[in-house]
């Protein structure tokens, strides 16, 4: 639901009848990266604030400083802030917008991967690093060699192998990289550079991380989402193709590629045999939510497995102002998710 649909929405109505409530409402919240580390779960989401930017589909007005852990002792627990764990006047290489991250742990340490732009206006991804879930995370003085765009996720396999998932259209950059180099060319222009709407889709990128986390092992690949021929999906099929948010969940033994299409607003997801793929499209995790934007991660609890995302509900559809949420998933006997329904009444 775009911002510019939301004038008609009754907020009471929409918000009593809604699949779930936000987590915390004393500071907004958006993209959570949900993980259940030691017995409790962590969620580390994007810290909305108003900063007064012009609202445009470079996501200017999504201007956030810093990062908040939220805590949960179980899944029906209260859920608590635990504080700033890393603000960006602490990253040496970062200017701005500390977009949407993620966390991973390895050998007792907990590492915290985000993206920012540095001082040339090029986003880049970072890594910083805690003894403790919450922080404070300590940033490593230079991002990730070879890294660009945004939203960042790190899976960890059964075999200790980690990966990251990244990249987003628009104001993510994604685009601006199709020649393995950065083009600043037309810079004010979002669409600038995406593939006509019969050519291939831009896809995400996964590279496997070095064994302290600290960089990349290999030089970051193209993913592989295809259709139910095996043909690539397509720049025009924008209710399936990739647009952001990369997640990657395993589920009896498949890996779940899942992603948000962006200017169409569903989260969905393709199944694949291993963590590079390829993925096959297999259907639409979530459906439009208020707000511009959708974000989401996929964690499992005591044997339960649950999405993390977010609206724009508690602000009345300010698509930069979010909170973070969550419901459990259902799969059918085929690995097949049952969609969910944001707000089942409305």
């Amino acid at each position: 639901m775009p911002e510019d649909s939301v004038d008609h929405i009754d907020f009471e109505s929409l918000n009593n009848t809604a699949l779930s409530q936000p987590l915390v409402r004393h500071i907004f919240t958006a993209d959570p990266s949900a993980h259940y580390f030691d017995g409790k779960i962590y969620i580390y989401p994007s810290h909305d604030i108003d900063a007064g930017e012009a609202f445009d589909d470079l996501g200017s007005h999504f201007a956030m400083e810093d990062y908040h852990v939220i805590s949960m002792d179980s899944i029906e627990g209260d859920a608590i802030d635990n504080g700033v764990a890393l603000h960006i006047n602490d990253v040496p290489w970062a200017e701005r917008q500390m977009w949407a991250p993620d966390a991973n742990k390895k050998d007792g340490k907990y590492y915290l991967f985000f993206p920012a732009k540095d001082y040339n206006g090029i986003f880049r991804i970072g890594v910083a690093v805690s003894k403790s879930p919450v922080g404070p995370f300590k940033a490593q003085a230079n991002p990730i060699k070879g890294s660009f765009s945004i939203d960042p996720a790190v899976f960890k396999d059964e075999d200790d192998n980690y990966y990251m998932y990244f990249g987003g259209l628009w104001g993510g950059q994604l685009q601006r990289w199709q020649l393995g180099k950065f083009n600043a060319e037309q810079a004010e222009s979002p669409t600038a550079f995406i593939p006509s709407d019969d050519k291939p889709a831009l896809r995400p990128y996964v590279a496997k991380m070095r064994h302290d986390l600290l960089e990349f092992s290999e030089k970051p690949k193209e993913l592989q989402i295809l259709d139910e021929c095996g043909n690539l999906l397509l720049a025009g099929d924008n209710k399936r193709r990739f647009f952001e948010a990369s997640w990657m969940h395993k589920h009896n033994g498949k890996y779940y590629f899942s992603y948000s299409t962006g200017d169409t607003h569903y989260i969905c997801y393709a199944i694949g045999d291993n963590p590079y793929g390829p993925f096959t499209y297999s259907g639409i995790i979530l459906n439009p939510v208020v707000g511009w934007t959708s974000h989401h991660s996929v964690c499992k609890i005591d044997n339960k497995t649950y999405l993390f995302y977010h609206d724009s509900s508690l602000s009345k559809g300010i698509t930069h102002l979010r909170c973070i949420k969550f419901a459990e998933l259902e799969y059918r006997e085929d690995g097949t998710i049952v969609t969910l329904d944001p707000y089942p009444n409305i």
